[in-house]
């Protein structure tokens, strides 16, 4: 089992959304915590709420890096490690998406999606993971998606991106356990962040019928979820009981889950030959 008393979690995209609320609860817990993520002024308005939180500054530290650079990451880590020491939990948090349909999106929206979500968790895993080994123990939780599990209509480069996060996932499950090394993956589903609402201004038709369908979780209810996880050494979190489904039995589902997107994806089709000019 995990501890998470004076234990060194840093996570990434710890800003805002779920990133922020992991925080919180692991200060709670009576971890230190240090966050990285790219905007300046949202990292230091964390670090005054966390450290407001905490009544201790000591338990706080913040840099900005951007996660898709590995030599910037590598730096704000050694800043991070000179004051708090090595990492004990990693939480790769750092992620987001920009929905289009795939013959509407441009290729550089795959690009930037599958460097920031796919290595921009591979990245700092590769830079914490060798101390972690020479200390015979460390924890990582890596977030996914439930878009991490079944092809969502609209998503095709935040899919792939969040199916490869999976993969790396399940490989170092295996191939570190026998370091010590616990390694956890979380599947959270629509989730009320400022990442959620800024997809709102590319998504398809059909992809907002569908998600018309889900009520979004809080990032606080699925922070819950991440750190009780982590503190439980589980290797899959869910915070859904769809998703949970899904996970356990997706091979039988997702013909059901295809079904239902196609139909939305036909319907939206038809409406907007019907609204095209004669």
């Amino acid at each position: 089992m995990t501890r998470l008393e004076d234990a060194h979690v840093l996570i990434t995209g710890g800003s805002q959304g779920i990133g922020f609320a992991i925080a919180q609860r692991v200060l709670d817990r009576g971890g230190r915590v240090s966050i990285v993520a790219r905007d300046v002024e949202r990292l230091a308005a964390a670090e005054d709420a966390l450290e407001s939180r905490a009544d201790d500054a000591t338990r706080v530290c913040a840099e900005s890096a951007d996660v898709t650079d590995r030599a910037r990451f590598d730096v704000a880590l050694g800043l991070i490690i000179a004051q708090f020491g090595p990492v004990d939990v990693l939480v790769t948090n750092a992620g987001g998406a920009r929905p289009r349909l795939f013959t509407e999106a441009p290729v550089e929206d795959f690009d930037q999606q599958m460097m920031l979500n796919y290595f921009g968790t591979l990245y700092p895993i590769r830079a914490v993971v060798p101390s972690m080994i020479e200390r015979g123990h460390g924890h990582l939780m890596m977030v996914s998606s439930a878009a991490g599990l079944i092809g969502v209509v609209g998503y095709s480069g935040y899919c792939a991106a969040k199916f490869a996060v999976r993969g790396l996932a399940e490989t170092l499950h295996s191939e570190l356990k026998h370091h010590g090394i616990v390694v956890g993956c979380a599947y959270p589903p629509d989730v009320d962040t400022p990442g959620l609402a800024a997809e709102e201004a590319t998504k398809p038709e059909a992809t907002k019928t569908l998600s018309a369908r889900v009520k979004p979780r809080s990032a606080e209810s699925v922070a819950h979820d991440i750190v009780e996880g982590i503190e439980n050494d589980r290797a899959s979190i869910t915070s859904d009981p769809q998703t949970a489904l899904l996970l356990r039995a997706g091979g039988l589902l997702s013909p059901v889950v295809r079904r239902t997107m196609d139909r939305h994806v036909r319907k939206a089709s038809e409406s907007d030959d019907s609204e095209a000019p004669r």
